[in-house]
């Protein structure tokens, strides 16, 4: 369906903006008049444009899900629940968003496939999870599943965050400390050192060298790194090549990449034993969970599960055959498998790992204190250490003179 631009005055002649899907303008016309607008002028829009103005956090989507699944849960029909959330709603993206739903379902559309229409705000998840919940007759379910989903989603963003931000805060520390010795402190005393003796030490000539290329080039050792940074982000995004070497790298890292490694795994297997639980069969769910890996080596991997499994393996083998999930992933696959109890044992899997995420993470920033005391303190210590050098030079000679 076209996403149109519009303006249109309410009835107190306040004018307002935004994107509506419609489709044509006779549609978009009809859809602002019950939202008691009255249009003024349009254009088409892209669809791109809709991600970017209508933002929807992930609080928003979990009060969504709740109160639709308490008025669907007290007899209140879909139409009439929605047109409650709708006008409750105070994000006027999200309030589009949800009188576009309305008008497909009025049109004939079942609700996941309404929400498909907005893969931006509802994805390809919560779009499979609320379609199983139609067919087997408990939306209400599945919608209270996606609450707690959603809630456990905003968790782990955070755990991910701190296991981010932290270690980046640290350096971009200790290479502001770096600099200002460098670009302040020693060109200060160079001159002194000249004056002290005209022959330095091999350390102190060696930091002074450095310190005069930081003076002299400051804005390409600022620049640099964050251009780098940003280059290897576009390429992530537009070349998939570039995106798998720095997915792969990142699962190295050091620290950080066991953490990533857990959190992905966490997210696979909560989000596979929702969706099989939900009665969608197993190559579906591998399908689905691709989109939601965040890591171009994990998708792969899944995408190798999912021939092997289309190809007569079982579930335990085809996942072993990817030598990218821990033996415990494999173990309780493999109970699941032979109990029928496939969904329970993924969500074995991702209590552990959510555990040992949060563990970890605890572990990581106890110990991040001690070594940026460690890391300062060797930089300094070496930097004064050259400075002092020539001093020492000097006092040797005078004493040796007397």
């Amino acid at each position: 369906m076209p996403l149109f631009a519009y303006r249109a005055v309410d009835a107190e002649g306040t004018l307002s903006s935004g994107n509506l899907d419609a489709v044509n303008a006779i549609d978009l016309e009809l859809r602002l008049r019950r939202l008691g607008l009255d249009l003024v002028t349009f254009e088409a829009a892209r669809k791109s444009v809709a991600a970017r103005t209508r933002r929807v956090s992930r609080e928003e989507l979990i009060t969504f899900c709740f109160h639709l699944s308490q008025l669907l849960k007290a007899g209140v029909n879909i139409i009439e629940a929605l047109t409650d959330l709708r006008d409750s709603l105070e994000n006027p993206g999200f309030k589009q968003v949800v009188a576009s739903l309305l008008e497909d379902i009025e049109g004939g559309q079942k609700l996941s496939e309404a929400m498909a229409n907005h893969s931006y705000i509802f994805d390809g998840v919560f779009v499979s999870l609320v379609s199983a919940g139609e067919k087997s007759g408990n939306l209400t379910e599945v919608l209270d599943e996606l609450t707690e989903n959603i809630r456990w989603q905003d968790e782990m963003a955070s755990q991910a965050r701190k296991a981010l931000v932290y270690p980046a805060i640290v350096l971009v520390v200790v290479l502001a400390v770096l600099l200002a010795l460098m670009i302040v402190l020693v060109p200060q005393l160079t001159s002194a050192f000249k004056t002290l003796t005209p022959k330095l030490p091999r350390e102190t000539e060696i930091l002074i060298a450095v310190s005069a290329f930081f003076v002299r080039w400051w804005y390409l050792v600022i620049g640099v790194p964050v251009v780098a940074g940003f280059a290897a982000w576009v390429l992530a995004k537009t070349d998939p090549r570039s995106r798998r070497f720095l997915d792969k790298a990142a699962l190295k890292l050091p620290v950080l990449g066991p953490i990533r490694h857990k959190i992905i795994l966490a997210r696979f297997s909560t989000f596979f034993a929702m969706l099989y639980r939900s009665g969608i069969s197993v190559l579906e769910c591998i399908s689905i969970c691709e989109k939601i890996m965040g890591n171009k080596i994990m998708e792969e991997g899944l995408a190798r599960v999912g021939r092997g499994i289309s190809e007569g393996q079982g579930i335990t083998q085809a996942f072993t055959a990817t030598k990218l999930f821990p033996p415990l992933v494999i173990r309780m696959l493999r109970v699941g498998e032979s109990t029928g109890a496939l969904d329970t044992a993924l969500l074995n899997v991702s209590y552990f790992y959510n555990r040992q995420v949060r563990e970890s993470i605890a572990q990581m920033q106890q110990l991040l204190g001690p070594a940026t005391t460690v890391v300062l303190g060797g930089l300094v210590g070496g930097i004064l250490y050259t400075i002092f050098l020539p001093i020492y030079d000097v006092i040797s000679k005078v004493g040796l003179g007397r």
